[in-house]
């Protein structure tokens, strides 16, 4: 069954949720901030099309794993590499590697950041683009499931 990770719009904590189509909304346990959902069967069965918080249909799949543990690791290997001659980066790198072979792969809204785990659809949702991010970020344009095209 896919899980949902949402972000909640008040603190910025996160919400974890398994979907439930009877559900209209969810509350974090940090602030109690009420957000409105939307599941569908389509989501009950691990298909994910439209998402639930913020009703768009932009997506990208990355590896899941913390960013800013990962920012953290290199800040420390890059500080370590004065006293190790850089070897301490060629650790890392080993590290990253291993973890990109054995970590899952999460499709993450580009509007509203939420992630999604154990899709079954997972081969449809396609990689990121920078283009598309800053389009729906900045303007807020609305793909609406398509590619970018230029």
């Amino acid at each position: 069954m896919m899980e949902v990770q949402i972000t909640c719009t008040s603190c910025g904590s996160s919400i974890e949720v398994l979907p439930d189509h009877n559900a209209t909304k969810v509350e974090c346990d940090v602030c109690k901030h009420v957000q409105p959902v939307k599941f569908t069967a389509d989501h009950e069965a691990g298909n994910l099309s439209e998402c639930p918080v913020c009703s768009r249909m932009d997506f990208y799949k990355q590896k899941d794993f913390n960013r800013k543990i990962g920012v953290t690791l290199f800040l420390i290997a890059a500080i370590l590499s004065i006293w190790t001659y850089g070897l301490s980066l060629v650790g890392l790198y080993l590290v990253d590697l291993f973890l990109f072979r054995k970590l899952a792969v999460v499709a993450i809204c580009y509007k509203c950041r939420t992630n999604f785990r154990k899709l079954a659809n997972l081969s449809a949702i396609r990689e990121y683009d920078h283009e598309m991010n800053d389009r729906i970020v900045y303007s807020d344009h609305d793909f609406k499931g398509k590619p970018l095209s230029h």
